[in-house]
């Protein structure tokens, strides 16, 4: 009799199945080490835009400016930033290009992106077409800007097409702008020094509107930038804002100690204590700096609307506000300090400084205990700061258009 196997051909089959189902059911059963892990999510990628146009006597700040940055990256911290430049050489020339570390040597270099020529960085057109380029060349998930230049605030440019000396005080020759000052410290009109290098508040507005972005913040890096007009046109465009009161020396922002708080998950808190820290031990130690919370703008503008509408300002009450300028009238005075004079409600007022905090927390908030100007060459003290100023109770002819402001139609009875 043959030997016959136990298994007939299609009993195998049947074997080899049942084998293969308990086999994957035994690994589906088996030890927790054995099972795919899962990917962990992206770390989400900044793209840091430092908007650099032309100022002519600031060129060689700048470039100071472009080397703290530098240096910062070339530590190699930073893993899903971005740090992109627009730098104009002269008023003709600017070219966009990244800060890039290089891991081989540990060092920074420039990669130039794009050069430009005679390129309209007045005009929501041309800002936008910048900024549309940034997306292109360094798309992320969040985006920030830091802009260095001459500031004037609010104040619109054709205003301040006023002749290069003219003055506003009883001395004739003096200079009517405080980076025409011929002071013993230089500082930093969102620009430069001349009326067709200067842009407007609502321009740049406009311009990242059309680019499709809301910045985590924005930085000026320029003089009279914190105040409650400006904060305001920008509510829409950046979710933060980041500003001097007063006039910034004209090294400006000290990057090299700011970078590690500016990329990746912002710390403002640590932005400003960084920015007073140095210049508590700068040579001239002046300096102001706040960060607004824009979304709390319209809240504030509703509180302000109802004070207006109850209360009129006291024009002998002005000589006893708290300035945070060189203007002779000035044009900036600090906005709590105002408001605290304006309006004689305690209830009401006491709600106006509850959402004012939540407007500018008060950890983001810091100053010297005096701020310098280069119009007057001196020292001033700093008795009460709220991180915002606000022109409306100014009577310096520049501060005429105010009425003309999103800040002032929206918080008075037409």
């Amino acid at each position: 009799m043959k030997n016959r196997s136990f298994f007939s051909p299609v009993g195998k089959k049947f074997f080899l199945g049942m084998a293969i189902i308990l086999s994957s059911i035994t690994l589906s059963c088996g030890d927790d080490n054995d099972r795919i892990k899962p990917i962990p999510p992206k770390e989400p990628t900044h793209t840091l835009f430092m908007y650099m146009p032309w100022s002519s006597n600031l060129t060689s700040f700048f470039k100071i400016n472009i080397a703290d940055m530098s240096d910062a990256i070339a530590t190699g911290v930073f893993k899903n930033e971005r740090v992109l430049v627009f730098f104009a050489t002269s008023s003709t020339k600017a070219s966009l290009f990244e800060l890039v570390y290089k891991a081989t040597d540990g060092t920074c270099e420039q990669k130039i992106l794009k050069e430009y020529e005679n390129h309209p960085c007045t005009t929501a057109e041309g800002i936008t077409e910048i900024l549309n380029e940034v997306k292109q060349l360094a798309p992320a998930d969040k985006y920030s800007m830091t802009i260095g230049g001459h500031g004037m605030g609010w104040l619109p440019v054709n205003k301040t097409k006023a002749l290069p000396f003219e003055s506003s005080t009883s001395h004739s020759s003096a200079p009517l702008y405080h980076w025409e000052a011929q002071g013993d410290f230089l500082t930093r009109y969102f620009g430069g020094t001349s009326p067709n290098h200067q842009t407007e508040i609502t321009t740049l507005a406009q311009a990242i509107e059309n680019a499709g972005i809301v910045m985590e913040y924005i930085l000026f890096d320029d003089c009279y930038m914190s105040n409650v007009e400006v904060a305001y046109d920008l509510r829409h465009v950046t979710r933060h804002f980041i500003a001097s009161t007063s006039e910034v020396m004209a090294y400006g922002m000290p990057y090299h100690l700011l970078a590690e708080h500016m990329l990746g998950e912002v710390d403002y808190e640590g932005i400003s204590q960084t920015f007073y820290d140095f210049y508590m031990n700068y040579s001239m130690p002046c300096g102001t700096i706040a960060m607004t919370i824009t979304s709390e703008l319209d809240s504030l503008a509703t509180l302000m609307r109802e004070i207006n509408t109850r209360y009129t300002w006291d024009e002998d009450l002005t000589s006893d506000l708290q300035a945070l300028d060189g203007y002779n009238p000035h044009l900036f005075y600090d906005y709590r300090d105002y408001v605290a004079n304006l309006c004689a409600d305690s209830v009401l007022l006491s709600r106006f400084d509850e959402q004012l905090l939540r407007t500018v927390p008060l950890a983001s908030c810091k100053h010297t205990p005096t701020y310098y100007s280069a119009l007057n060459n001196r020292q001033t003290s700093i008795e009460r700061f709220c991180g915002l100023t606000i022109s409306e109770p100014s009577t310096h002819y520049l501060a005429d258009p105010k009425e003309e402001t999103n800040w002032y139609k929206a918080t008075h009875v037409e």
